[in-house]
């Protein structure tokens, strides 16, 4: 992995970054820094910097590049591909918070609001924390299963509509919604309309997360309404043989059983360097 400083002289703070790849997701949703204004900064400190357009493939972008760290600026739903990556060629992984609510961005410490700051990170220090698995698919906040899941899938098909009548018909959707899921945890059965598996604990009041304190703890998490359990791995199996899943919010579907399994402190991620006031 190639140098990396940030020093400072005469309290002017002097940015030196990795060779690093930044991949941005203009289409996230947010309010903050439209995407020109990150790209011009990001390429002003020397990070090569590729906008996503229609058709890309960030995660064959970043097995492409030669870079020494993987930046992904976009929402939660964006960064587990190019993680994965960085992962497979044991190189670092750099979160640019450029989505709606940037929850992974947030438990890492960042300010979720400030994508520009964040570019800081290709200049800065290593930590190491859990990724979690969902047979194959890499997840780094949660998988949701049932009603949750089920509202993310609705909101998707309508999104294209006005997001306010998009969101008032997903919740209806999923409160009248009320057979249980019939799966199996472990191979005990759970009547639940929700389940929630975390990559780390979280502060939790189902269907909305909270934070996570740790994300180093070596812990998957599973709630359920009444019940949280921790373990490395769980089973969860369905008559059905499928399940609609959310993970890191977004839509997928799920072929069951499904095994969730912990990575502890698999991923190399870099952030910003301390400055000192």
């Amino acid at each position: 992995m190639g140098r990396t400083a940030h020093s400072w002289d005469g309290g002017v703070p002097y940015f030196r970054p990795v060779n690093g790849l930044l991949i941005v997701n203009p289409r996230s949703g947010r309010g903050g820094p439209d995407p020109e204004e990150l790209v011009a900064e990001s390429r002003r400190l020397g990070i090569e910097t590729h906008v996503l357009r229609p058709g890309d493939d960030a995660a064959e972008m970043a097995r492409a590049s030669e870079a020494e760290a993987l930046g992904m600026a976009g929402g939660d739903g964006s960064l587990a591909a190019v993680a994965e990556v960085a992962l497979d060629r044991g190189v670092p992984f750099v979160c640019v918070p450029f989505g709606t609510r940037n929850h992974f961005a947030r438990d890492l410490g960042l300010d979720r609001d400030g994508p520009i700051a964040a570019l800081r990170a290709f200049a800065g220090s290593e930590r190491r924390i859990d990724v979690g698995r969902a047979d194959e698919r890499l997840f780094l906040n949660n998988v949701s299963l049932g009603v949750y899941a089920r509202l993310v899938h609705r909101r998707e098909r309508h999104r294209r509509r006005r997001v306010a009548f998009a969101r008032v018909r997903a919740w209806a959707i999923v409160l009248t919604h009320r057979e249980p899921l019939g799966i199996t945890i472990d191979g005990d059965p759970v009547e639940s309309r929700i389940v929630l598996v975390a990559n780390n604990a979280y502060a939790l009041d189902l269907p909305s997360l909270g934070e996570r304190e740790r994300l180093d703890e070596g812990q998957l998490h599973l709630y359920v309404p009444g019940d949280e359990r921790a373990a490395e791995s769980f089973l969860i199996d369905a008559a059905a043989g499928r399940l609609e899943a959310a993970v890191d919010g977004e839509p997928d579907v799920l072929e069951t059983p499904i095994e969730f399994r912990i990575e502890p402190r698999a991923l190399r991620v870099l952030v910003p360097p301390y400055e000192p006031q």
